[in-house]
């Protein structure tokens, strides 16, 4: 008798189990992590599995497996004839990387930053960016510069620029800022694939930075579109766009501001150029109200491009001022203390969101 209660026992508490270990296994296999040095070396892998034509070149991309390790291994499957160190001669590689390209090839150039991108910026877009035009459609250019860009940590002025409006503002590139493991695979296919030459600017602090990540995501055929910006958070209160790390820090502004009822909508730019002005004005007709987020200069920078598209085409829906947030007029101060003070922090984002619905800020 007692053998009997004690089976019935099990069975109810076996079927109190189940269902919990089914919802733990569900999210298991849900909740894939991959940081954003993964995502970018699994997508230059299978890129470069899938086309013989693409290539790497670039200082320390070999043999040291790349200054942040993101071209990891590469050396080793690819050989040196795919995969090419170059002594520090921005210059002089990138102008065989588009030489190649004119030919034919899928140059992948890194730069170490991008602010060394400056020696090159000839290349980039005077020799790549403008021939298709200047040929009548004759050359192509498919080729990629890629790279961290904008602020890392104690790195001062020279090594802290952010260059996505500068790059942006020129006829023939495409500027693409991945935020996460998904945009950092799913971009960086679609650069490699385009024709035309894109500017890939991805940020130091983010590579080691795990993020959830889907299977369809990890499939070799995965690509995200040029040009269509994500919207990360949906909300009805304001409208917060930002790109690369911005995302984050939006990300957690809006959850600050859910705690004083103000339900933000958070968009993901994910390109610069073209930018996604739909989805923008969308988001602003809905809500009402719009801050731009971005680390670098205020002055001539992305948010206002998207400041000038809001006016044009949405202006009438607006209930409040445009809120932008930038990096301070400043060239970046090595101090730690100031260079807090010199790029956007959490804190200004929300500051700004509550100015822009009226509410009181301290």
């Amino acid at each position: 008798m007692l053998g009997i209660v004690r089976q019935k026992m099990l069975e109810q508490s076996l079927k109190k189990i189940r269902p919990a270990v089914a919802v733990l296994r569900s999210y298991s296999s849900a909740a894939k992590q991959m940081n954003v040095r993964e995502a970018l070396n699994s997508a230059l892998n299978e890129e470069m599995s899938a086309d013989s034509k693409v290539f790497l070149i670039g200082e320390e991309v070999g043999e040291y497996q790349g200054a942040y390790k993101i071209t990891k291994g590469l050396l080793d499957k690819y050989g040196t004839e795919r995969v090419l160190d170059t002594p520090i001669t921005e210059a002089g590689f990138a102008g065989i990387a588009v030489g190649a390209a004119y030919y034919g090839l899928k140059p992948v150039v890194e730069f170490m930053t991008f602010n060394f991108s400056m020696q090159a910026i000839d290349h980039i877009i005077n020799s790549a960016a403008k021939s298709n035009y200047m040929s009548a459609g004759q050359i192509s250019v498919p080729i990629v510069f890629r790279g961290p860009n904008g602020a890392a940590a104690g790195v001062g002025a020279q090594h802290s620029q952010c260059y996505a409006a500068w790059y942006a503002t020129c006829p023939g590139l495409k500027v693409l800022t991945p935020y996460n493991s998904e945009d950092a695979r799913g971009l960086l296919k679609a650069a490699i694939r385009d024709p035309d030459p894109v500017v890939f600017l991805e940020n130091e602090l983010l590579y080691g930075e795990s993020f959830p990540i889907s299977n369809e995501v990890l499939d070799s055929s995965f690509c995200l579109p040029i040009g269509k910006a994500k919207i990360e958070r949906k909300g009805k209160h304001v409208t917060i766009a930002a790109y690369s790390k911005m995302v984050g820090y939006s990300l957690k502004a809006a959850e600050i501001l859910e705690k004083d009822g103000i339900d933000a909508e958070v968009i993901n730019l994910r390109s610069i150029r073209p930018l996604d002005r739909s989805t923008i004005n969308d988001s602003v007709r809905k809500t009402n109200r719009l801050v731009t987020v971005e680390e670098a200069f205020p002055q001539h920078g992305v948010g206002a491009e998207i400041c000038a598209c809001v006016v044009e085409e949405s202006f009438a829906y607006l209930d409040a001022p445009v809120e932008r947030i930038a990096g301070a007029d400043v060239p970046m101060p090595y101090a730690a203390n100031l260079e807090r003070m010199a790029v956007p922090q959490v804190e200004d984002i929300v500051r700004a969101a509550k100015r822009a619905c009226y509410r009181s800020v301290p």
